[in-house]
């Protein structure tokens, strides 16, 4: 056995360990998730800052370059057998050191403890009648909210302060760095898969997809900074998203209720929808622009990237899947909540 081939397997044991070692929930919060992470984060998104093209299509892109002139370059060397011997070697090499930087940079933050267990939460509490309630207040708030949301615009500087105040109210002591909103190469997939966004979690920047409609951007991003501030469970993120919104300026609170109502309407049984609340007219046609957004979306690309995530998320340990982008509703109605909707702590 070559010292390449032993150098790359013990790489990819460390990643498989990496990947099923039951890493101390309560160390990884204490060390990683609030203090060592959030240092790197700084770091990094601050330098990917300054550029508004995203790191992510020049790393693929030189990643794939590399790539195809390392096979050429040894099919001609060696010869198609021994190239692709030597050639699936560097691959499973790559990918181990891809994961284990993966883990490093954010994915760690995967086995925080969760937030159930740090805010006055009991499961006890998520009963039909209270999501009925939580559904009417969010139906309350977006018609109260329509018309000064509607006059006003989205404001990365604006969202900035809001998103500060939220992370505090979930104990934060160290604040994580907002990111710059980018397009991406990736902009023709998400809009054909019917994504609004996502994190790069090496070089810690956040990609938008440009169709996402105005009113809907504050919530967007936000719950994408929620990733950069750690929070890699969807469910945590859309919390610490609404949180930001509701602090917020009259746009950003539309937008956070607004997408608090779609996900209290998914907890409401069909049954009982129809005695919740109406939207009024306006909130009313923001939801179906939002819909026909989506309905452009290719149905067949979408099923194919929901399972892919749906697949990822399980095997970083949500259980739920791609449906913890509902589960926000259970810390909403769940928790127990100071004035201004501040969560209080366990």
């Amino acid at each position: 056995m070559t010292s390449r081939v032993i150098e790359t397997a013990t790489v990819a044991l460390i990643a498989l360990i990496g990947a099923v070692a039951p890493f101390p929930a309560d160390t990884i919060e204490r060390v990683y998730s609030t203090d060592w992470y959030l240092r790197i984060q700084g770091v990094l998104t601050t330098a990917s800052n300054t550029i508004p093209i995203a790191w992510l299509d020049i790393g693929v892109v030189c990643l794939l370059i590399l790539a195809i002139e390392l096979v050429i370059s040894r099919t001609r060397r060696l010869g198609p057998k021994r190239a692709f011997k030597r050639n699936l070697i560097t691959a499973i090499g790559a990918a181990a050191w891809l994961y284990l930087l993966f883990l490093a940079l954010w994915g760690l933050n995967y086995r925080r403890v969760p937030l159930e267990q740090k805010l006055d939460y009991e499961q006890s509490r998520l009963t039909r009648d209270a999501a009925f309630a939580f559904a009417n207040t969010a139906v309350a708030q977006v018609n109260a909210g329509y018309t000064a949301a509607h006059a006003a615009s989205f404001s990365r500087d604006a969202l900035e302060p809001p998103f500060a105040d939220a992370q505090i109210a979930l104990g934060a002591i160290r604040l994580a760095t907002p990111g710059v909103p980018k397009r991406s190469l990736l902009t023709y997939y998400f809009r054909r898969a019917g994504i609004d966004g996502m994190t790069d979690p090496y070089f810690l920047e956040v990609i938008i997809n440009p169709d996402v409609l105005d009113f809907e951007r504050a919530f967007v991003v936000a719950h994408e900074w929620a990733h950069l501030a750690g929070y890699s469970n969807e469910a945590e993120a859309n919390f610490l998203a609404w949180l930001t919104c509701i602090k917020g300026n009259s746009a950003q609170q539309y937008s956070g209720w607004l997408a608090a109502y779609e996900h209290a309407l998914a907890a409401v049984p069909r049954g009982d929808r129809p005695m919740l609340k109406p939207l009024d007219e306006g909130p009313r046609q923001d939801l179906q622009a939002m819909a026909a957004r989506y309905a452009r979306s290719s149905p067949l690309v979408r099923r194919a990237a929901h399972g892919v995530y749906d697949e990822y998320l399980k095997a970083n340990g949500i259980s739920e899947g791609i449906a913890s982008y509902d589960a926000v509703v259970r810390l909403m109605v769940g928790t127990r909540f100071k004035d201004g909707w501040t969560p209080r702590p366990r």
